[in-house]
């Protein structure tokens, strides 16, 4: 049996993924759904409300701009804790690495991103996609952390980690935060037998970057993690790569040259992972923003 703990802000919404996962769960469920349409709240105080609120010990943290395509999905989830004992997150996507760069749920430069669901568009005018990776070919693959689109996790789980509601205040950061909390402990998984259709490719702003960086300074310490075995080269690389684009993400949302030298400073593993690497990086901060000074002159 399932708790389906919903953050509500758009009522039809609501109302289609209430019979949608209605038709294809498979097993008996309930939706704790809290109408947040002003804002009020943020999405981690939601979520503690709401597992509060839940009857059953499995817990689905979903977003409700999306349509479960799997039938019987309710089963599946089951099953993978009933096998698993240390499983203690899954969701449909995420990824197996954790960049010690503020970044999105993974890095750049090799893949660790595993997913399977269909991406549809509400800011882009762009066709909707099957986004399918898989690189090792499982049914389901460990992983750092996930996306917050779908998580799911036991009650008991839920309880000793809690959403992080004194940090995260919006609606950005919360699930990468749980996941790498409930991760010092157990499992975190992404499982490729449930597909979604997600309407929205979420928004990316200075909000979003704001929530980012409360998230790196917190886990900054425990920062890079992974479940693969890289070399320390293909870490350098990740790293340059994913920096490099923190910076151009900087710029595009005005954000001044010191936010950028104060997260490298901070970063003083960069020094220990790659001496050459953290000076490169310095000069390219100074590069990027000067060109940006040039371009505005």
């Amino acid at each position: 049996m399932i708790s389906i703990i919903i953050s509500s802000v758009n009522k039809a919404n609501l109302q289609q993924v209430s019979e949608n996962i209605n038709a294809t769960i498979g097993v008996p469920f309930e939706i704790v759904a809290t109408d947040n349409s002003k804002g009020q709240m943020g999405i981690c105080e939601v979520y503690n409300k709401g597992m509060m609120r839940a009857q059953y010990d499995i817990l689905c943290f979903i977003h409700e701009d999306v349509l479960i395509k799997t039938n019987n999905w309710g089963q599946k989830l089951l099953a993978l804790f009933e096998q698993d004992p240390k499983l203690g997150l899954v969701g449909i996507a995420g990824s197996s690495y954790k960049p010690l760069t503020p970044s999105g749920v993974g890095g750049i430069g090799i893949n660790t991103y595993y997913s399977n669901l269909i991406q549809s568009y509400k800011y882009k005018k762009t066709k909707s996609k099957h986004v399918y990776s898989n690189p090792d070919n499982q049914s389901i693959a460990e992983v750092v952390c996930i996306d917050g689109v779908f998580m799911a996790t036991t009650k008991d789980v839920a309880e000793e980690f809690m959403f992080d509601e004194i940090t995260f205040k919006k609606f950005h950061g919360y699930d990468i935060d749980f996941s790498l909390s409930v991760s010092q402990k157990y499992k975190v998984m992404v499982t490729f037998d449930i597909l979604l259709d997600h309407f929205s490719e979420g928004l990316y702003n200075d909000i979003w970057m704001i929530e980012n960086l409360k998230l790196h300074n917190k886990w900054n310490k425990h920062l890079p993690l992974t479940v693969c075995s890289f070399t320390p080269e293909q870490i350098a690389y990740i790293e340059k790569r994913t920096f490099k684009n923190f910076i151009d993400q900087l710029i595009s949302f005005n954000f001044p040259m010191k936010t950028a030298l104060g997260m490298l400073w901070k970063n003083q593993k960069f020094l220990r992972l790659n001496f050459k690497l953290f000076f490169k990086l310095k000069f390219y901060i100074f590069k990027k923003y000067a060109s940006v000074s040039t371009t505005q002159a």
